[in-house]
């Protein structure tokens, strides 16, 4: 049963956690440095009840980040049933960018410690993610030169466009992603200029500083 499906209070309990990481997610997308307390002020929460459910800070930056990793496996895992190499790798990107997943990774790297459990996860999520790129690039529609690392630069760049409207920021995003997949193709322009990202060269902004 789906958890906002629960009857009475665990119902209501369910409804109200995912108002809290709602919020949270809007608040500390906007900055990273924001008291706990705009969190439970923006869900309409006291912050007694907040800190019930995360005793701190650091436990709900880790949960939302968390649950957008696990959104992005989701969105993996659904991509592997497409039998076009190219069709699956490409709306995985769309996918993901229109999930927004990739704007916890910008604006929340290194504000918190993660768990083993999201270590673990964090390697699935890049087995798959090498499986989509393999495939793609068994079609031959990929350029030689790209690289799995680029595909998290090319997320990290979509989820950096935000203006005020939401549809109006879904709209520039998806028109950026379809240049920068355009970008990808086999025979698109010169050689890349400068050497690509090192395999987990970028994985050093998890560690809090």
């Amino acid at each position: 049963m789906p958890e906002t499906a629960l009857p009475g209070r665990r119902g209501q309990a369910a409804r109200n956690n995912l108002v809290i990481l709602d919020a949270a997610r809007h608040v500390f997308i906007q900055d990273p440095k924001a008291p706990i307390a705009q969190v439970a002020e923006r869900a309409g929460v006291g912050i007694s009840a907040l800190y019930r459910r995360y005793p701190s800070k650091e436990v709900l930056l880790c949960t939302i980040c968390h649950d957008g990793l696990l959104e992005y496996i989701g969105e993996a895992e659904f991509a592997a049933d497409e039998p076009d190499g190219w069709k699956a790798l490409t709306g995985f990107l769309g996918r993901v960018v229109d999930a927004d997943v990739h704007s916890l990774t910008v604006h929340l790297a290194g504000t918190f410690t993660p768990t083993e459990q999201m270590g673990a996860d964090a390697r699935r999520a890049n087995e798959l993610t090498t499986e989509l790129f393999a495939r793609a690039r068994e079609t031959g529609r990929l350029r030689e030169d790209a690289v799995v690392e680029d595909l998290g630069m090319i997320l990290e760049c979509c989820s950096a466009i935000r203006v005020d409207d939401r549809e109006r920021t879904a709209e520039l995003r998806r028109r950026y992603l379809a240049l920068l997949i355009e970008g990808l193709k086999a025979g698109n322009g010169p050689d890349l200029p400068g050497p690509p990202p090192r395999p987990g060269e970028m994985n050093g902004r998890w560690h809090p500083s």
